[in-house]
């Protein structure tokens, strides 16, 4: 393998080994975050409470998209992300409600 290749594929590999680690902190904050998503649901089904809050929905959608452009990510694909994370916490919250 020439030197320039060596540096290519250990390049390769540093790169990979971050993402692997990054994977490993999104999955865990997510799971922290659902753990406290959960929480609110059962406070919610305790106080009679919706299961969804639009105006809240709007304002982090309207957070994240902030957060996602002083990232330098793409706001629609952070936009879409967190309405997908919406979603799920929405039907835990019903669930809770049963």
């Amino acid at each position: 393998m020439t030197d320039d290749a060596q540096r290519a594929a250990d390049l390769l590999r540093e790169h990979r080994d971050s993402i692997d680690r990054l994977d490993a902190i999104l999955v865990y904050t997510l799971g922290e975050r659902f753990k406290h998503t959960q929480a609110v649901g059962r406070l919610k089904a305790m106080h009679g409470l919706p299961p969804s809050d639009p105006a809240r929905e709007e304002r982090q959608i309207a957070r994240l998209e902030t957060l996602a452009s002083e990232a330098d990510l793409d706001p629609e694909f952070a936009k879409k992300f967190l309405a997908f994370i919406i979603q799920e916490v929405i039907q835990h919250h019903r669930k809770h409600q049963q």
